[in-house]
């Protein structure tokens, strides 16, 4: 028998399950990194800390984002108070989220299961109510429509959120920083090091991490003035500011605001604050069943023609085309 790389204290006798839930649709890489470092911890620690298995609905097969089928293991059977359900989204999680997926979650939550929601998965945790008055993240390109829909939910923009027996996560990498909070929390910093650096994984984010690149990195330009404004643009799409009053606050003219954004980004700041505005329209076309004309003041625009106009130019569609394209792929 292979020697183990850490020796880990024993905690109970019998290795912790997880069962993870795969929707249609769901993302590989996130369900790629929640498993592997499970997988690893066994390996390194000589020892099965960690069990899991796949379940569905239906518990038959399901097909991931990139289209591969995976076989399940399992129906949405009763699982052990002391398993961890891990539901892991994708694509399409309002299509994705079911009646009978729901009903199940509110039945295991009720017995005191800890219930985690993988990339976009936190939508179905929030839909089944068991986010209400906890915080929680999910991946950034669903904030807006998450926003929109659940009040009740404390959202972060953090890379993961542990709330009491409520887990969320942005999706993507943010899976291998969860689990190896988990391995540390059970077995000590040395298996979960030991886990990151099988892995190569050198930069361990933590829950006061934030998933987005910074506005420097992102755009590409580093100017601390031209990064403050778009910050404060993005913090206020729905009541957009003038471009003097932006200017103003970073102690610009209105002139040197519009070199800069024309040096640097090559539109004014007009154009970039309206294509901002516009990305959390289409955002919100797609992921809610907001009317059209609420997605319009939601996103800065009064009148709904105006807006009709502004994304037609920039998406080559109109809101409402967009918006029946969607509920057309939904209903396939």
């Amino acid at each position: 028998m292979e020697e183990p790389l850490v020796e880990v204290a024993t905690v109970g006798n019998r290795p912790r399950r997880f069962i993870f839930v795969l929707l249609d649709q769901f993302t590989m890489l996130s369900f790629a990194c929640a498993i592997e470092p499970l997988r690893i911890a066994n390996r390194v620690s000589g020892r099965d800390l960690y069990s899991w298995v796949t379940a569905g609905e239906g518990g038959d097969s399901v097909s991931c984002s990139n289209g591969v089928i995976f076989t399940l293991d399992l129906d949405l059977d009763e699982v052990g108070r002391e398993d961890v359900i891990m539901i892991c989204g994708g694509i399409d999680i309002q299509a994705a989220t079911t009646r009978k997926l729901l009903n199940w979650l509110r039945r295991e939550a009720r017995r005191g299961v800890t219930i985690g929601g993988l990339c976009t998965a936190g939508y179905t945790l929030a839909r089944a109510g068991l986010l209400d008055g906890k915080r929680a993240t999910i991946h950034w390109e669903n904030q807006d429509s998450f926003l929109e829909e659940f009040e009740e939910v404390m959202l972060t923009k953090s890379v993961f959120v542990v709330d009491g027996n409520r887990i969320t996560t942005a999706g993507g990498t943010a899976s291998i920083d969860l689990m190896l909070k988990i391995i540390a929390d059970d077995h000590g910093e040395e298996l979960a090091g030991a886990v990151a650096d099988q892995l190569i994984y050198s930069s361990i984010r933590t829950d006061q991490d934030t998933q987005r690149l910074s506005i420097p990195t992102r755009i590409g330009v580093r100017h601390p003035k031209l990064s403050q404004v778009i910050q404060i643009m993005e913090q206020n799409l729905e009541e957009p500011i003038s471009p003097a009053l932006l200017a103003r606050d970073v102690s610009l003219s209105t002139r040197q605001l519009e070199r800069l954004f024309r040096r640097y980004l090559n539109r004014s700041p007009k154009r970039y604050y309206m294509e901002l505005r516009l990305q959390k329209a289409r955002n919100l076309l797609l992921q809610t069943d907001m009317s059209v004309i609420n997605v319009a003041l939601a996103c800065g625009f009064t009148s709904p023609s105006h807006f009709s106009k502004c994304y037609r130019a920039h998406y080559h569609t109109t809101p409402y085309r967009e918006r029946g394209a969607q509920a057309s792929r939904l209903s396939v």
